[in-house]
């Protein structure tokens, strides 16, 4: 009878739990998501045309008001569990970045219109760590904010400047995972940066990462302890397409390599995935970037199996009516901005700087050697420079990297103008990266300009000149390609570089503080082919690449930081009115590119 008793068990108990499986419902849930927002709170552009409050009147893009009626709606039509993501570089990009260390703005704004989970990208440690720390904890006080996620950072036990960060983790402000329980379902949360985004996080030191494989297999692997539903990852590194079509990249090794990962929410490569990137049964989803697009990912959950239902993008633009709650504590915020950042420049955030009938274009995805606005950048630091301090600078230059925007046809305001140099941060609390100066013989031009065309390869470092014409002839060895170069003055007039070590002339080359230190490794860069060592006016070693930064105005006690954005909105404001309605227009002659490096034979 025993024996009879032990034989019914051992059958019908795993068949009781396979009618229990089995008995499960289906499960639907939708996924809102964004990514690389760059502080784009208000819709462009220009700016000046964004009208949140009506629809069809604009032709604007973007804007928190018109997400937030976009999740408010979503989240009122949908008869399912609705979850807000967002995969990092929500920061970094407009005017309103410069108050987030003492406001916390955005962070809270993002909980107010319904975000849960959202991850540090690259960007969001543009300030560096300590200040990183300064803006989630002013978040964290101004009230609730979504869970903030940084899965593979390492801090670094010998430095103290990441303490504060660290610190984060222990208050529950950061963390690496989360669970969130909602409507029955449990769902994991683990967040990655990447190999090319850790690149890119140029300040984020002593703060590092580990490997994102590695990681991800340690997180999923907590995760699934915890006895989730799904687990997601919000994965700041990205897919990318090759030159035949194929999908590839950092998010899609992810997919291959690390098992258990339901959903990948990516980010870093600004990507208009129109459909979900299927790798290995695991949905990858990416929604361009700047706000133009939220992505709404439909997942059917039932018997342990994650499956994608269907899947959109949101287009957000002048179709949508903002929200009014988020559209006025916007506003409100922008007065701040105003106030706090512009009026003390002598600027207004609404201020008329300029107009243009034509698009100025510097696409690093797109045909990015034909740019217009590159060049416009480059002659306005130049100009800016020239005009402000008696010594000025011979060349100026700008890589594509730091060019965030274009300038479209319409009224130009201080806003568009810093969204295109939107990067960086000085020591004066105004956001934007410093100018800075060094000199170099003739000999080490020649040798910056050649380690510059192998840099190209990558097209965030092709760089536009001003002050400057050379030509380079693609037949000649590498690092011997540049083979003539001419220095153009501020009258017109040329002279031509004598390349010889003989020759201790000195030039003098402008750009920001961050490309400058650049050219400070460029040995290294060439594997010791190549040595330049910047130097003072006076010739001088420079030892400390602080001493380059350019002071805008010497009369004033201190250093004046000049900023490249604040040279383009001067260069730009001081063109003529053609039209005379009391408006400067942008120079026609940029209307077509410029180029500077002229490509030919032999010389």
């Amino acid at each position: 009878m025993i024996l009879l008793f032990k034989l019914l068990w051992f059958f019908l108990v795993p068949f009781s739990f396979i009618l229990t499986q089995r008995s499960q419902p289906e499960r639907k849930l939708v996924i809102l998501h964004t990514n690389d927002m760059h502080s784009r709170l208000m819709g462009y552009a220009p700016e000046s045309d964004y009208s949140p409050m009506t629809t069809n009147d604009d032709n604007t893009v973007g804007g928190f008001s018109r997400i937030a009626s976009i999740i408010k709606s979503e989240k009122e039509k949908n008869e399912c569990t609705t979850l807000v993501l967002d995969a990092g570089d929500f920061l970094m990009g407009t005017l309103f970045q410069g108050l987030e260390t003492s406001t916390g703005f955005e962070l809270h704004l993002m909980k107010d219109i319904g975000y849960d989970v959202v991850c540090l990208g690259n960007h969001e440690f543009d300030y560096g760590p300590v200040k990183l720390a300064e803006i989630l904890r002013a978040s964290s006080r101004r009230g609730k904010i979504p869970a903030v996620l940084s899965g593979n950072i390492v801090f670094n036990k010998r430095e103290r400047e990441d303490d504060s960060l660290e610190n984060l983790f222990s208050e529950g402000i950061l963390g690496r995972t989360y669970i969130l329980e909602r409507d029955g379902l449990k769902i994991g949360f683990f967040s990655l940066l990447g190999k090319e985004a850790v690149h890119d996080a140029a300040f984020a030191s002593p703060v590092s990462f580990s490997s994102q494989i590695h990681a991800a297999r340690k997180l999923v692997k907590k995760l699934k302890s915890e006895k989730c539903d799904l687990i997601i990852c919000l994965s700041h590194s990205g897919v990318k397409q090759d030159d035949k079509g194929q999908w590839g990249g950092e998010d899609a090794e992810l997919a291959r390599k690390v098992k258990n990962i339901d959903v990948i929410i990516s980010g870093h490569t600004h990507t208009k995935l129109d459909k979900p990137l299927m790798i290995n049964g695991v949905p990858i989803v990416q929604a361009g970037c700047y706000t133009k697009f939220v992505g709404r990912l439909v997942l059917d959950i039932k018997d342990g199996k994650v499956t994608v239902d269907n899947y959109r993008l949101i287009k957000v633009d002048d179709s949508i009516t903002g929200d009014t709650k988020t559209e006025e504590l916007i506003r409100a915020q922008k007065k701040e901005v105003n106030k706090k950042i512009l009026n003390p420049l002598g600027i207004s955030y609404d201020e008329k700087i300029a107009e243009t009938d034509f698009l100025l274009k510097c696409d690093e995805q797109g045909n990015y050697k034909d740019s217009n606005l590159g060049p416009l950048v480059a002659d306005a630091i130049r100009n800016y420079i020239n005009g402000h301090i008696k010594s000025g600078t011979d060349i100026s230059m700008v890589a594509v990297g730091v060019i965030r925007d274009n300038i479209v046809p319409g009224v130009q305001t201080a806003p568009d103008i810093f969204r295109v140099m939107s990067m960086g941060s000085g020591e004066d609390g105004i956001p934007g990266y410093p100018l800075s100066r060094i000199y170099i013989t003739g000999k080490e031009l020649k040798s910056v300009l050649e380690i510059l065309q192998v840099a190209s390869k990558t097209p965030s470092n092709y760089c536009y000149y001003s002050g400057l014409k050379a030509v380079l002839d693609p037949e000649r060895g590498m690092l011997r390609k540049i083979a003539g170069i001419s220095v153009i003055h501020p009258d017109g007039s040329t002279s031509e570089v004598d390349f010889s070590k003989n020759n201790k002339t000195l030039y003098s080359v402008s750009a920001n503080s961050y490309m400058l230190q650049f050219i400070g490794i460029i040995k290294k860069l060439s594997f010791g082919l190549i040595n330049v060592e910047p130097k003072d006016i006076d010739g001088n070693k420079i030892t400390d690449m602080k001493s380059t930064l350019i002071d805008i105005d010497e009369e004033k006690p201190g250093l004046q930081e000049g900023k490249e954005w604040l040279a383009l909105l001067e260069y730009i404001s001081s063109m003529k009115d053609n039209n005379g309605n009391g408006i400067p227009d942008i120079d026609k002659k940029y209307n077509k590119a410029q180029y500077t490096i002229i490509t030919s034979g032999s010389k």
